[in-house]
């Protein structure tokens, strides 16, 4: 059970909408235990209670995992969850999953599998930006990830520094945004332009796209730790997950947050 279900269920008792003899029943036999058990599959100790302190159930990373693993580990996890994210998912694993969990969807370019079982109008907005097609599977892993974690995500990809035109042509989008998720290979310069031109948090993600000397993406992640422009912050090479993740969480703190106090002309003055 995630936090949101928990959270539903506790406003239902205080409204007066649900007995508690119920929702204990809806948390389990033992309500407490229901959310911090490790029961599950002996090849691993599953954390229910990830949802309740994070906000998002335990995401499965595929690789290194069987076919019959990966669909036991998430059936445990959906039968206490209406979410369940499997990234860098083969097509193996996905046949293992597809049949033991119906109403999976398989992302393929995100290399990714999920499940949504109760949908929720998506709050705070997050832009993914790639600089080439070829970067285009981490960002779909970035976007996938973010639409997950209950945020609106849009994405422009191949918007590269060799035709900032085409940059230029979809900063009105970038400019709504929470937070963007940048994605580049070669020499990884498109984070500290984004980073010049924009308010909102920069996740840069350097890929292994490109020639030799850019050494499978150590190249760009030396350029993004370097970047001159600031509110630009880096992940591991090819981590999509890792910036859709982080940039998700910034844009759903800052759709709870209050709104600033006193004139708000006087505020854009003082922001500026």
């Amino acid at each position: 059970m995630d936090r949101d279900a928990l959270l539903r269920i506790l406003y239902d008792v205080r409204d007066g909408r649900l007995e508690p003899g119920d929702a204990m029943a809806l948390l389990g036999t033992d309500g407490a235990a229901a959310l911090v058990s490790g029961d599950g599959p002996a090849f691993a100790r599953i954390d229910h209670d990830r949802a309740h302190r994070c906000g998002f159930p335990e995401v499965v990373y595929a690789p290194g995992k069987a076919p019959a693993q990966v669909a036991a580990i998430a059936n445990e996890i959906l039968s206490r969850s209406a979410r369940l994210l499997v990234t860098r998912i083969d097509d193996a694993q996905w046949t293992a999953l597809s049949a033991a969990v119906p109403d999976a969807v398989r992302h393929a370019r995100a290399r990714a599998a999920v499940v949504e079982r109760e949908r929720r109008p998506p709050v705070g907005s997050v832009v993914v930006l790639s600089a080439g097609t070829a970067d285009e599977a981490v960002a779909e892993e970035a976007r996938v990830t973010v639409a997950m974690l209950g945020v609106g995500a849009q994405a422009h990809y191949d918007c590269g520094v060799a035709g900032l035109h085409r940059l230029l042509g979809v900063l009105p989008s970038l400019r709504t945004a929470d937070a963007v998720v940048v994605v580049a290979g070669m020499e990884g310069a498109l984070p500290s332009v984004v980073g010049g031109l924009v308010d909102a948090p920069v996740i840069a993600v350097p890929t292994s796209v490109g020639y030799g000397a850019s050494f499978e993406g150590l190249a760009p992640l030396l350029t993004m730790l370097n970047s001159c422009a600031a509110g630009v912050a880096v992940v591991n090479i090819d981590n999509g997950f890792g910036a859709g993740y982080l940039a998700a969480t910034i844009a759903r703190r800052a759709a709870h947050a209050p709104e600033p106090a006193g004139d708000p002309a006087a505020q854009k003055e003082i922001q500026t």
